[in-house]
């Protein structure tokens, strides 16, 4: 296996203090001070986050928006340069390759944000997919990525940024423009269910732009947070974390992000696959939970009813903001319904649980 990655910010996070795990084959810092200190931040402030290990892919020529299109299971027609979305990838038979943004900087030129640890599949994917006329490269190790995310980002990115962000929508982006001085792209985006910014750099420059959005937030309560709070926080906001909550053995229908399915934009690939699902009815839906007792579930735990296993905990943990044990977890269509009383097996006891509508928290308007 050898030795995990390290981003440019390791030496950072080193200096920091933060707790370094390996996380899909990179050295990522799980926790500076607490998690729940870093996951209150970013309810409440903000907080920063490497993100570094993500991998973009870009494409380009005149078959690119047909390429992308092909690949996808959303519209990339809704989209002008500048805007982003949100969407699955997936295999023939509706199966998720990955979860993906992609980022329309051009008319013909698009990256794609894909998972650290798919990073080399999804790019060998996208290549024997691709359209002639296409251009797939990956990007990966020429743009580090952070991510400032909560209520007070946009004050504390605006001091540093010589663009307007002020106007950009949710999964806007300004394609080019400077943060410390230093030539960055800046979307509208995250993955804490807060407001939030991601910056995309060269990579010899993300210890100066870290530096510089903590030095000029710290006083309005920016603080450094690791790949703990980020799962607490993605968790609470109902997003799906590949290679738990969903993979190639589910699809986008049961995974409950049939609101990115686009039958309607014409071919792509699984989309028979996914019209043939959704006309039988799908069998089985991801769902929220939320424990009644102190005990808090965890990734694998059994999902019981009445006694008998019926599924398993994909993603769990207490939730700060809430301050409740919540999971996600498969279960069969008949008991997704929010109010289903289940149960969830903890160090050997059921433990009664609710099914309840996601996300389990959603920022104030």
């Amino acid at each position: 296996m050898g030795e995990p990655k390290r981003t440019p910010l390791y030496e950072t996070h080193c200096n920091l203090g933060a707790r370094i795990v390996e996380f899909a084959g990179w050295a990522m810092p799980l926790q500076y001070t607490s998690i729940v200190e870093e996951h209150r931040a970013v309810r409440t402030n903000a907080g920063l986050f490497d993100v570094s290990h993500m991998g973009e892919v870009e494409f380009t020529g005149p078959s690119a928006f047909e390429t992308v299109q092909r690949l996808i299971t959303n519209d990339l027609g809704r989209l002008r340069p500048g805007r982003a979305l949100y969407t699955p990838m997936c295999t023939e038979e509706g199966g998720i390759v990955d979860d993906l943004i992609v980022y329309m900087v051009e008319e013909a030129r698009f990256l794609v944000v894909v998972n650290a640890a798919t990073t080399d599949g999804d790019y060998a994917w996208m290549k024997d997919h691709a359209l002639p006329g296409t251009t797939v490269v990956n990007r990966s190790e020429e743009i580090s990525l952070l991510a400032l995310q909560g209520p007070k980002s946009l004050a504390i990115l605006q001091e540093l940024c010589d663009g307007e962000l002020s106007a950009l929508p949710r999964f806007g982006f300004l394609p080019s423009c400077r943060v410390a001085g230093y030539p960055v792209m800046v979307a509208r985006t995250g993955y804490t269910g807060e407001d939030g910014f991601e910056i995309f750099c060269r990579p010899e420059d993300a210890p100066v732009i870290w530096g510089a959005l903590l030095e000029v937030g710290w006083h309005a309560g920016v603080r450094p947070a690791g790949l703990g709070a980020r799962d607490t926080l993605r968790l609470e906001a109902g997003y799906l974390l590949y290679g738990q909550d969903m993979d190639r053995t589910t699809t986008p229908l049961e995974a409950g992000l049939g609101w990115t399915v686009k039958f309607e934009k014409g071919e792509f690939i699984g989309r028979s696959a996914l019209l043939a699902q959704r006309e039988e009815g799908v069998k089985r839906r991801l769902v929220g939970m939320v424990t009644v007792e102190r005990a808090i579930p965890r990734t694998g735990y059994k999902i019981l009813k009445n006694g008998s296993p019926v599924g398993h905990v994909t993603s769990g943990s207490y939730a700060p903001t809430l301050d409740k044990n919540i999971a996600m977890g498969y279960v069969p269509i008949g008991m997704a319904e929010p109010g289903t009383h289940l149960a969830i097996e903890i160090r050997g006891r059921p433990v009664p649980a609710e099914v309840v509508k996601l996300p389990f928290y959603k920022r104030p308007a």
